[in-house]
């Protein structure tokens, strides 16, 4: 089935820039609850490069969300240095904090995040509002064309299923065309059909150059990237190249080819 449909050949390394997109140095993240101390990140390195497509990867309680917490600027370590294209980010204000939110970075979530009562066009170019993009429903249009929902602009999201509202999300993360997409369980709450049909978008954008960095706790959504990233108790504990990857395309290939026969074997033999 799904897991046995890769790629025979080990992937070509990835060519990428000699100097990572994003730099974390002895990352430490550590919450007082009451009187315990409790340490998401313990000592975290890592680098991503631009281009890449990188899973991160780990237990419930490992740090992920914590660690995309930090990478998005959503959060600020309580140790260490987070170098976001060349820049230490605890040097910049909020001003430019909220800028690169905008304008540098794009964020997709497992629950969608979009505005129960506007349109996909309307929650796409919202973020361009705020960052004062005057092509804003032009931009926003490309987005949801580019995702396939081109003919759903004035959809509002309860008449969108849960894959077509992820789609949604993409694109308005794509929307300013951020250098990074950071996606947090981005499958979580679909079939499969509907993982693959997200994670070929993720991979077309990946091809088209754009970084992207993915929380998952699903080994074949990670498989899906080029690299994994294994964190445990706040630590990087594995790094590794993918080497045998599995491609959207061929994996929903694979699944029409097998509904089709499914289909046909419950179809009635015609009497003579």
């Amino acid at each position: 089935m799904l897991r046995t449909l890769k790629r025979n050949q080990k992937q070509a390394p990835t060519e990428v820039s000699k100097e990572p997109l994003l730099k974390l140095r002895d990352i430490h993240k550590t919450y007082i609850m009451g009187d315990q101390e409790v340490r998401a990140l313990d000592g975290l390195d890592l680098d991503v490069y631009p281009g890449e497509f990188v899973a991160i990867m780990g237990p419930s309680g490992s740090g992920k969300s914590t660690l995309m917490h930090i990478i998005g600027c959503l959060d600020v370590p309580t140790e260490g240095s987070y170098y976001l294209d060349g820049v230490e980010v605890a040097e910049m204000d909020d001003y430019e904090l909220a800028r690169i939110r905008n304008q540098k970075i794009g964020f997709i979530f497992q629950g969608f995040n979009l505005l129960a009562r506007t349109t996909a066009l309307e929650n796409v170019e919202l973020p361009l509002l705020y960052g004062k993009k005057k092509d804003r429903t032009d931009r926003a249009i490309d987005a949801l064309e580019r995702v396939g929902l081109g003919d759903r602009l004035d959809h509002r999201p309860n008449e969108l299923s849960g894959g077509q509202q992820q789609r949604v999300a993409i694109a308005r993360a794509i929307a300013s065309d951020p250098a990074l997409l950071l996606a947090d369980e981005p499958t979580g709450n679909l079939a499969s059909q509907q993982s693959e049909e997200i994670m070929q978008i993720f991979q077309e954008l990946n091809d088209e150059g754009r970084t992207v960095v993915m929380v998952t706790h699903e080994p074949d959504i990670g498989q899906h990237c080029k690299r994994i990233v294994h964190i445990r108790d706040g630590r990087v504990v594995d790094d590794e190249q993918v080497q045998e990857r599995l491609i959207a395309s061929e994996v929903l290939a694979q699944l029409k080819a097998e509904r089709e026969q499914q289909q046909a074997s419950r179809s009635p033999v015609p009497v003579s």
